[in-house]
């Protein structure tokens, strides 16, 4: 599941998206530079080859390990796209573009939101939609929902079957894992898994968080949300449907449930672009760091599906299991630190490297800090049961 929003305000376009994905999923935050290629050359995606153009733009993507694709991109123009699964009568077929790889082609070749949607349409219709989109459930495959925003204007596209529609939006606009195109939603739209994935509820939340949302750290919250819960307390659950009424998302449904493995912000005016990522899960406790699409930066494109000491998302998400235990008691642990960090980075703006040592440093002390804490586990055994299943998986120990 999957959470994205913008918002037209004078001058200035917000775009925000949380990534939910499987538990064990580790995303890697890559820089790519611009490039110039050799007539004829191909570019292999997820599962499908496609020619490769004479030039692709610098680009920063958040992408599931195992997949070429991506869930957020940018580029050097101010491109700012993100995409989600959408909930069809039809399935995508075994073989076609991912949503996710035709998010990176898009922006890695367009110039402007419109023309990513004009690419978007186009791919459709030429190569199809396909292959599984998910690790645990690898014949997962579905059609796609785009938001794509620049320094002028906001695109939605979205497909299913063998129709995609594009539509230039303004004011705020939030799309949740259903079809928004009232018209491609009557032929389409599967309600049954539409309403298990709690999109509605989702949709109007973000949407109604978005319209008061005038900062970057506005949608750091808008992001953290827990479904009408205070984000200082424990997310809502339900046994079948784990914490999928909320933007911020931590898994565990018996049915369904995904974690938020990713989050990012993004800042588009006339300055440019300024763009916010976490690059671990759990918006509601992660450190949010500026990121530029001109500066080159390696510090998190590490990890798979087991633990990796080495790896940023892995390190975070040990905290992240680790405070799941008791999110009530243990927040005042490094909670005031985490707020007064995020400020800094706000108000300094330092390189994305120093951004993302000073954030780390972090994250060192406030795991030892959970690490040495007396939990008491207070969570319902199914919730229990779900983490130790996929710790096992993960092959991760907690203290």
């Amino acid at each position: 599941m999957c959470d994205v929003v913008v918002a037209k305000r004078s001058g200035t376009i917000f775009f925000a998206k949380n990534s939910d994905r499987d538990a064990n999923e580790a995303q890697l935050l890559e820089w790519h530079p611009a490039r110039r290629h050799r007539a004829g050359e191909t570019v292999e995606c997820s599962y499908l080859s496609v020619p490769q153009a004479r030039h692709t733009h610098a680009t920063i993507i958040s992408r599931p390990f195992w997949l070429w694709g991506a869930e957020m991109a940018a580029n050097e123009h101010g491109v700012v796209i993100g995409n989600e699964a959408v909930f069809t009568r039809e399935r995508a077929g075994k073989i076609g573009l991912t949503g996710m790889d035709m998010l990176r082609l898009a922006a890695e070749r367009a110039e402007s939101a419109e023309q990513a949607a004009t690419l978007l349409v186009d791919w459709h219709h030429t190569y199809g939609q396909g292959g599984g989109g998910s690790l645990e459930r690898g014949d997962f495959r579905y059609f796609s929902s785009f938001l794509i925003a620049d320094p002028s204007s906001i695109w939605l596209v979205e497909t299913a079957g063998r129709d995609a529609i594009a539509d230039r939006l303004d004011g705020t606009y939030a799309i949740s894992n259903a079809l928004t195109n009232r018209e491609l939603a009557a032929r389409h739209d599967w309600r049954l898994a539409s309403a298990v994935a709690g999109a509605a509820k989702r949709r109007a939340r973000t949407s109604e968080l978005g319209r008061g949302s005038d900062s970057v750290l506005d949608w750091i919250r808008v992001l953290s949300d827990h479904g009408g819960c205070a984000t200082t307390a424990s997310p809502s659950y339900s046994l079948i449907r784990g914490h999928l009424d909320s933007p911020c998302q931590h898994g565990a449904g018996l049915l369904a449930g995904s974690v938020t493995t990713s989050s990012w912000v993004a800042e588009i005016g006339p300055e440019g672009l300024s763009l916010w990522v976490s690059a671990t899960s759990a918006p509601c406790i992660s450190v949010f760091k500026p990121v530029r699409v001109d500066e080159p930066l390696d510090v998190a494109r590490r990890g798979a599906d087991v633990y990796d000491e080495r790896s940023l998302w892995w390190r975070h998400e040990r905290f992240h299991r680790l405070y799941l235990r008791d999110p009530g008691g243990q927040r005042p642990l490094f909670a005031d630190e985490r707020d007064a960090l995020q400020r800094r980075l706000l108000d300094e703006r330092p390189t994305g490297a120093e951004s993302f040592r000073l954030a780390d440093e972090a994250l060192a002390s406030w795991s030892a800090r959970l690490d040495a804490a007396q939990v008491r586990e207070r969570r319902p055994a199914a919730l229990r049961w779900y983490w130790a299943r996929q710790n096992r998986a993960a092959q991760i120990v907690l203290s």
